[in-house]
C-alpha cells in the first residue's frame, strides 16, 4: 500500500479515526485529523503553536475557547447534503474544547502559527461557493478559508465530484516556491464517498515520475500530497466530497498546470461541452 495513503479506523477512545502529523507525512507544514465524536462527548485540543480550522464535516456542536464561544453551531447531518459547513478558526497558543451535541465528524486542520488573528466562528454566509469546470470535470467548491481571508498559515476548502467526473484536474501541482507561479504548499484531501462502500482513484505523480502513485481511495481515507500532480476521478455510481488542507512558507494558492492537459482548460474542451 502506497506510504501516501492513510486508511480509515476505527474511532479509538478520544474519536479519532486519522491523524496525520509533519513528523509520520514526512513534510513540515500540515497536520490534519478526523473525530468521530458521539452526542455529549468532549474533546480537549491543548493550545500548541500552530493554528486551526475545526471544520464541521457533519454534526452539531458547542466549541468554546479561552477568548470564545460557540454554542450549538452546525446544520448538515451528512457532507452530501452540499450545504456549506460551519467552522471554528482557534488562534495559535489558545486552547480549545469540543462538546458534541449530535454524532459529530469533525476535521482539525494545523498548521504553523503566528497568532496574528483572532478566534473566529466561520459561518456558512461567509463561505464563497462556486461551481468550477466543464462537461466530466466539473466540480462544485466551498471556499472554507482560501488565501484572501485572514489566517498565518492554513488554506481549507472543500469540493464535492459527481459520479464519472474528474477533480483537482487538469493536473495541476505546487511544490515549488517560485511566486508569483508557483507557492510550495503540501496537502491533504480527506474523502468521504456516496454510497459509501464506493472508491475513488487518486494518482499523485512528478514530471520526471521519480513519485507515481495511484490509489484506490475508499470512505473516510486520506490521501497525501507531499509534490507533484494530484487529480482524482470519481467513479459511476458514486459521489465524491473531498477536505482540503493545505499550508506552506508562503500562504498564496500558486499553481502550474501539467502541460499535456491544461487543453481542457481550454476552448475546444469547453465547446465541446457547452
Amino acid at each position: 500500500m502506497s506510504t501516501l495513503l492513510s486508511k480509515y479506523k476505527a474511532p479509538d477512545k478520544m474519536g479519532c479515526t486519522q491523524k496525520i502529523t509533519p513528523e509520520n507525512a514526512g513534510w513540515e507544514y500540515v497536520g490534519f485529523e478526523v473525530y468521530e465524536l458521539k452526542t455529549g462527548q468532549k474533546l480537549v485540543l491543548p493550545a500548541s503553536s500552530n493554528e486551526l480550522c475545526l471544520v464541521l464535516v457533519a454534526g452539531k456542536a458547542s466549541i468554546r475557547t479561552e477568548t470564545a464561544s460557540f454554542e450549538n453551531i452546525g446544520e448538515r447531518m451528512t457532507p452530501f447534503e452540499r450545504k456549506k459547513p460551519y467552522a471554528v478558526y482557534v488562534s495559535a497558543q489558545e486552547g480549545c474544547e469540543v462538546e458534541a451535541l449530535t454524532p459529530l465528524e469533525l476535521a482539525v486542520c494545523k498548521a504553523p502559527g503566528k497568532g496574528t488573528y483572532a478566534t473566529r466562528l466561520i459561518t456558512p454566509k461567509d463561505i464563497q461557493a462556486e461551481a468550477r469546470g466543464q462537461g466530466n470535470n466539473r466540480r462544485y467548491v466551498h471556499n472554507i478559508l482560501p488565501d484572501d481571508v485572514p489566517a498565518d498559515s492554513l488554506l481549507v476548502v472543500e469540493v464535492f465530484t459527481d459520479e464519472g467526473c474528474t477533480s483537482s484536474y487538469p493536473s495541476h501541482k505546487h511544490d515549488q516556491s517560485n511566486e508569483p507561479h508557483e507557492t510550495y504548499l503540501e496537502e491533504t484531501y480527506y474523502h468521504r464517498l456516496n454510497p459509501s462502500q464506493g472508491f475513488c482513484l487518486q494518482r499523485v505523480y512528478t514530471d520526471d515520475r521519480s513519485l507515481d502513485e495511484s490509489m484506490a481511495v475508499y470512505d473516510k481515507d486520506v490521501v497525501k500530497a507531499p509534490k507533484g500532480y494530484h487529480p482524482v476521478a470519481t467513479i459511476a455510481g458514486y459521489d465524491n466530497y473531498y477536505l482540503n488542507v493545505m499550508a506552506g512558507p508562503s500562504r498564496k494558492w500558486c499553481f502550474t498546470w501539467e502541460p499535456d492537459h491544461e487543453w481542457v482548460n481550454g476552448p475546444v474542451y469547453k465547446a465541446k461541452h457547452a
